[in-house]
């Protein structure tokens, strides 16, 4: 496991990072614990975001190892629709884009439980995922995805092509914050592309993380955050050209990027041209876009603290929706705990009868908020909020009402969605 501090970038290799909010120590995000190791310690890890002067990578020091954390993982895509609406859309949108045909051949890096490709394996073209997670890549190939456990790296990369042969689309969703190893994950990249191929990546907009003070998207698996600049850094070390860039509403604000080797990339797009100059707009391609940030964190801090404060005051109960990563950075962060919200409930049944990280709040089965009839819901993955808001509709039956920590504190009849007072 690493170790020490970290005293230089992982893109440039600059030694002057500085602090962009130190949100104080806790566990990875994912490390639910089971009944028997409520008496246990757990280990605590900082979680001080960073950002680098020279290249402008933001960064998280690399503490935990990804191999003790995703070779066993509680994450599986398959339980929200609208992500399997997200991924139908893009592979139909891509095939028609790139002209894939039966020849053709697709990797996904960080395939999960297949949720992408097995909309690859439906229309008939050749596919292979890389998942390092034992448990989700079993979970795709009883689905009927061929799936490698493996992590990405230049030889991996190297020897999947020897076997399969270069792959006209790689996507890595999700995946390209979550390595440490930024640059031979992308020399990996570079390696299962055709020299005529196409990359896609999905990653969280750091724009829309600072704007809208997304901060609970912080956590250790998260190594680094990017504009659309320092992705282009990032990928040129591997003579990958970032050419075109859409704005996706995902995870709060996502961009896609499509990359091509150099020698065929080309000139870049209006979209992405746009989407350059509104980050410069904000200042992320310089200091001055990260001031005022640990401010607002804390403000979202305050409200949330006192609306769940109040509620027990006035005798009304509050509990949780949701166990995502994302709600244990802001459950800790708050310092959260049974006592402020006796439960969550989570659709994943991996999760049920575990307890969330730190926190130690118990993660019970939807059904329960049906049963128990509380005052408010308090919904975790707030990326979610149209499909959430949808299924928890019913809580206006008693009364209910949700509450959206993010960006900014709102509380909400599920069924018209509006802000309450």
């Amino acid at each position: 496991m690493p170790t020490g501090h970290q005293v230089s970038c992982r893109l440039c290799g600059s030694e002057d990072l500085a602090s962009v909010v130190d949100l104080g120590a806790s566990p990875p995000c994912e490390s639910f614990l089971a009944e028997s190791e409520l008496d246990s310690p757990e280990m605590t890890f900082p979680l001080h975001l960073r950002v680098c002067p020279q290249c402008f990578l933001v960064q998280l020091p690399p503490l935990i190892d990804p191999v003790e954390t995703f070779t066993e993982y509680a994450y599986f895509s398959s339980f929200s629709h609208s992500w399997l609406e997200h991924a139908e859309t893009f592979v139909g949108a891509a095939v028609e884009r790139l002209g894939l045909g039966a020849d053709s051949f697709v990797v996904e890096v960080a395939s999960n439980d297949g949720y992408l490709l097995r909309n690859v394996v439906a229309r008939g073209l050749r596919c292979l995922g890389i998942e390092p997670s034992v448990n989700v890549g079993e979970a795709a190939r009883e689905a009927g995805v061929p799936t490698l456990t493996a992590f990405l790296d230049a030889e991996t990369g190297a020897a999947v092509r020897k076997e399969h042969g270069a792959a006209n689309l790689v996507v890595a969703n999700n995946v390209y914050a979550h390595i440490p190893d930024v640059l031979g994950f992308t020399a990996g990249l570079r390696a299962l592309v055709a020299d005529d191929g196409w990359v896609s990546i999905e990653v969280q907009h750091l724009l829309s993380l600072i704007e809208l003070t997304q901060y609970d998207t912080i956590y250790h698996e998260h190594f680094q955050y990017y504009t659309v600049a320092t992705a282009q850094r990032a990928l040129a070390t591997s003579g990958l050209t970032v050419v075109d860039v859409e704005r996706l509403p995902t995870h709060g604000g996502s961009i896609r990027l499509w990359a091509r080797p150099e020698a065929v990339a080309g000139e870049p797009s209006v979209r992405m041209l746009e989407t350059l100059s509104a980050e410069k707009a904000a200042g992320l391609h310089e200091m001055s876009g990260y001031a005022g940030f640990a401010q607002r964190v804390e403000q979202v801090r305050l409200e949330l603290l006192d609306f769940l404060i109040q509620a027990r005051r006035r005798g009304e109960r509050v509990v949780a929706y949701g166990a995502p990563g994302k709600g244990n950075t802001l459950l800790n962060h708050c310092g959260i705990r049974p006592d402020l919200l006796p439960y969550t409930v989570d659709r994943n049944p991996y999760k049920h009868g575990r307890y969330t990280p730190g926190t130690r709040i118990p993660i019970l089965a939807p059904e329960r908020i049906e049963a128990d009839r509380p005052d408010y819901v308090l919904v975790l993955p707030w990326n979610l909020r149209a499909e959430l808001a949808g299924q928890l509709g019913f809580i206006a039956g008693w009364g209910g009402r949700l509450v959206f920590p993010i960006p900014r504190l709102e509380i909400v009849t599920p069924e018209r969605e509006v802000i309450g007072a």
